[in-house]
């Protein structure tokens, strides 16, 4: 079972015995951000993860997080807006916290994974791909490279990355129970955003090299309705 909340830091440290290194597993709206050699770990359905890294600083981290709109007809207009606000919110969290730890945006590199088919309900047939549209347009609105993408397609996904080094391991889910757990967790997902207010704006460290064209672009992000191939 998974809850939504505020984005928090994740807490659930463990060993992983298949790398022999520490490990921290993500939920939904949960970061981590580390200098330390050890795995970030995570399963997505339709939710989607940011994997962000300096490597000049050898500073990384990883987020978590699912747009609360499900692309309905109902859920247009203010609701869109405020589901885009949302999502910047979750990546807003995790640039923030690279930043404060010694990360310079300019070197920033990310690699980019979820969005997939997985939930069954009819009206959130589009939402993997709504969130995959969103992560590639605000990493290209903040101009963070994207180095690498794993993105939509009708599987689940467990994610390894490797801060460090920046490497990550993606395996696909095959199983039918893996996915229809996912399917459940995420449908509860789902239906606990849209009874949350939507985050306040994240005011980011590093607000030198933030020009108020860039700002005034944030206003303007667009979601492709997009529906699955």
């Amino acid at each position: 079972m998974i809850s939504a909340a505020e984005e928090s830091v994740a807490t659930h440290h463990y060993f992983d015995r298949e790398f022999d290194i520490a490990a921290v597993k993500l939920l939904p709206n949960e970061y981590y951000v580390t200098p330390e050699d050890m795995v970030l770990s995570t399963v997505l359905g339709s939710c989607v993860s940011a994997c962000v890294r300096d490597s000049t600083a050898g500073i990384g981290g990883m987020n978590h997080f699912m747009l609360p709109d499900d692309g309905s007809c109902a859920n247009s207009g203010s609701n869109i807006a405020a589901s885009m606000r949302y999502g910047a919110y979750a990546m807003e969290m995790l640039l923030n916290e690279l930043l404060k730890a010694g990360a310079r945006r300019e070197r920033l590199e990310a690699k980019v994974f979820g969005g997939g088919a997985v939930l069954a309900n009819m009206t959130m047939l589009n939402i993997g791909d709504r969130n995959a549209d969103f992560v590639l347009r605000y990493l290209q609105m903040e101009q963070v490279r994207v180095a690498a993408q794993d993105l939509r397609g009708n599987l689940p996904r467990r994610i390894s990355y490797f801060p460090k080094s920046g490497k990550v391991m993606v395996r696909k889910l095959h199983r039918i129970n893996d996915a229809e757990q996912i399917q459940r967790d995420e449908q509860q997902l789902v239906q606990t955003l849209a009874q949350q207010p939507v985050r306040s704006k994240v005011e980011l460290f590093d607000t030198t090299i933030r020009t108020a064209n860039r700002a005034a672009t944030r206003k303007k992000i667009v979601l492709q309705g997009g529906s699955s191939a």
